[in-house]
């Protein structure tokens, strides 16, 4: 098994999915059953996807699910604050930034993917 711990994208995927998970906490009940329940578990299913993808033989197709997973995140980010969920702005700007920033490092990860495939 590949070692993922190292990878800067890992990295921020954790710590954004533990700050998800504790600024869900702070959700009124009927956010943190329902669409509360819907960024933790993206924000958990991102960590599994780059851990799968980094130890993926067909990467490219991992990284794409990794990258589409992503923006399913950001709707959802985006979608709490429409409906008011987060208790401050600055909340929101946090994990969308930092889902801006994951969505970066996948696309570089594709991007550099894509170049080891054509390189003979």
């Amino acid at each position: 098994m590949a070692r993922y711990e190292h990878l800067p994208i890992y990295k921020k995927a954790m710590d954004l999915a533990v700050y998800i998970e504790n600024m869900v906490k702070g959700f009124s009940r009927y956010h943190k059953y329902s669409i509360g329940s819907d960024l933790r578990d993206i924000s958990r299913e991102i960590v599994r996807l780059i851990i799968s993808a980094n130890s993926s033989e067909a990467k490219l197709q991992e990284l794409v699910v990794l990258r589409n997973t992503i923006e399913q995140l950001k709707v959802t980010i985006q979608i709490c604050k429409e409906v008011k969920a987060f208790k401050s702005f600055s909340s929101f700007q946090y994990a969308a930034e930092a889902a801006v920033l994951l969505s970066r490092q996948s696309e570089g990860w594709i991007k550099s993917v894509r170049g080891k495939a054509t390189t003979p």
